[in-house]
C-alpha cells in the first residue's frame, strides 16, 4: 500500500489516474498453459499447481471425506446460509415468465429461456476465499436450471480447498467441485479433462492471468461472463 500525504496539486493528475492493466500481454504465457492442459489433460493441471499454487496433489476432485463443515463456525455457517436465503429470494424474483402473444388469428409468437445445461464457476482461493462468489454464481445458476455446475478452485498449501468455500458450495447445491485455479483451471473447464467435465460456460472473477485465460477460451470455444476487473472483485 502507498500512504500518500498531502500531495501537491500538481501532483493530483497522475496520482487518481486509473491503473491499466493491458491482458494482451500475458497472452503468449497464458496460450501455452492452455494449450498443454488440452493436449494433457490433468496431468497438465497437476504439474501446474505444483509449479504455481506449491502443492502436489494425486487428484483434482474434492472427496466426501473432504468437507470439512466441522470446522466451520456456526456464526459463519448462519451467516452463509443467510446469504444464500437472500440471494435466492432475489433472483427467484427474476425468473422468466413466458407468455403467448397472438400478432393475428393463428399466428401465435412467445419466447422461451433455456438453462444452460453445464456451467463452470472460478471462486478465487489463496489469502483471501471468496465463498460468497460461490453463493453468488451457484445459487442463480440453480435457480436458472442449469443441470451440471462445476466449481474450481486453487487449493491451499496442505491440498484443501477453504472449509468455509466448500460450506458454501453444499448450501448452495454443488457436489462437483475439483481443486485448481489460475489459467489452468479455465482451460480444464473450457476443454475438459478426465476429471474436469467441459462446460459450456464460465462464470466467477480472478486475477490478469484468469481473464486473460477467459478471454482466450470465448474466442471460439466456450462462453465466459465478463472479464472482470478489481472492481468486480471487490464488489
Amino acid at each position: 500500500m502507498i500512504l500518500i500525504s498531502n500531495p501537491d496539486k500538481s501532483q493530483w493528475q497522475e496520482i487518481l489516474k486509473r491503473p491499466v492493466m493491458n491482458t494482451e500481454n500475458l497472452f503468449d504465457t497464458v496460450r501455452s498453459v492452455i494449450d498443454r492442459v488440452k493436449e494433457e489433460g490433468d496431468r497438465a493441471v497437476l504439474d501446474y499447481e505444483e509449479k504455481f499454487d506449491k502443492v502436489a496433489l494425486t487428484a483434482l476432485a474434492v472427496t466426501e471425506a473432504e468437507q470439512a463443515e466441522a470446522s466451520v463456525g456456526e456464526e459463519l455457517k448462519k451467516a452463509i446460509r443467510l446469504a444464500k436465503r437472500n440471494i435466492e429470494t432475489f433472483h427467484a424474483a427474476q425468473r422468466f415468465e413466458s407468455k403467448r402473444v397472438e400478432t393475428q388469428p393463428g399466428v401465435t409468437c412467445w419466447q422461451k429461456a433455456v438453462a444452460i445445461e453445464k456451467v463452470g464457476l472460478y471462486i478465487p482461493g489463496g489469502t483471501a476465499p471468496l465463498f460468497s462468489t460461490v453463493l453468488m454464481l451457484a445459487v442463480p445458476a440453480r435457480i436458472a436450471g442449469c443441470k451440471e455446475i462445476v466449481l474450481c478452485t486453487p487449493p491451499g498449501k496442505d491440498g484443501k480447498v477453504h472449509p468455509a468455500v466448500l460450506f458454501a458450495a453444499k448450501v448452495a447445491g454443488i457436489n462437483r467441485i475439483f481443486k485448481a485455479g489460475g489459467v489452468q483451471a479455465i482451460a480444464a473447464m473450457a476443454y475438459g479433462t478426465e476429471s474436469v467435465p467441459k462446460v459450456y460456460k464460465i462464470f466467477g472473477p480472478g486475477n490478469q492471468y484468469v481473464t486473460a485465460a477467459k478471454q482466450l477460451v470465448s474466442l471460439r470455444d466456450v462462453a465466459i461472463d465478463m472479464p472482470a476487473g478489481p472492481s468486480e472483485v471487490e464488489v
